[in-house]
Order: structure tokens, then C-alpha cells, then sequence
């Protein structure tokens, strides 16, 4: 059964950091694409970053400079480090593979 579990998230204060990590398992994890996609309150999912089998990265614009995507293909770990957080960045926080997601870990930026 194909698995992804995110952890790490929590409440921030506007201009600190988070590390988030998703635990993939029941698939050859080193031979998928992985993205991070969030979802804020009221919100439609927002797709945030992207990393290829070969370690090519793509952010979003509002994450751009703030935030690091990253793999451990021999862990099967997808990573995001998330810097410089801002209250607008307080969403659910998903990894996911085509037709799957996890069930998402909180990120709360607030003072």
C-alpha cells in the first residue's frame, strides 16, 4: 500500500523556520517525481514545490528564496525547510505522487 506521511509542522512565529518531512513507502520512491502542495483555510490546494527523480527543483513564486525541496532517495524521505515563514504561509502542508497525497501536517505562522 502506498504510504506518505508528513511531520514537522507546527506553530511559527512570522520569520522563523520549519522543517517538514514526508515518509514514503509502498512505492519505488526513487523513481517518482515528488511535489509539496498546501492548502490554506478556504482555500483551493496550491501547488508549492517540485522535485524530479534527478533532483531538478521548482518553486512556486510565493515560496521562491524561502523555501528548500529536497530527497533522500536511500531514506525515501521527501523533505521541504521552510525559511523567513510568514503569516500567509499557514496551511496544511501535503507531499504527494500522482493520485496520492498524505494526510498533511499543520504550519501555523503567528505571533
Amino acid at each position: 500500500e502506498v504510504e506518505l506521511v508528513e511531520s514537522g509542522g507546527g506553530l511559527v512565529q512570522p520569520g522563523g523556520s520549519l522543517s517538514l518531512s514526508c515518509a514514503a513507502s509502498g512505492f519505488a520512491f526513487g523513481t517518482y517525481d515528488m511535489t509539496w502542495v498546501r492548502q490554506a483555510p478556504g482555500k483551493g490546494p496550491e501547488w508549492i514545490s517540485h522535485i524530479t527523480v534527478g533532483g531538478i527543483k521548482r518553486y512556486a513564486d510565493s515560496v521562491k528564496g524561502r523555501f528548500t525541496i529536497s530527497r533522500d532517495n536511500a531514506q525515501n524521505m521527501l523533505y521541504l525547510q521552510m525559511n523567513s515563514l510568514k503569516p500567509e504561509d499557514t496551511a496544511v502542508y501535503y507531499c504527494a505522487i500522482p493520485a496520492k497525497w498524505g494526510q498533511g501536517t499543520q504550519v501555523t505562522v503567528s505571533s
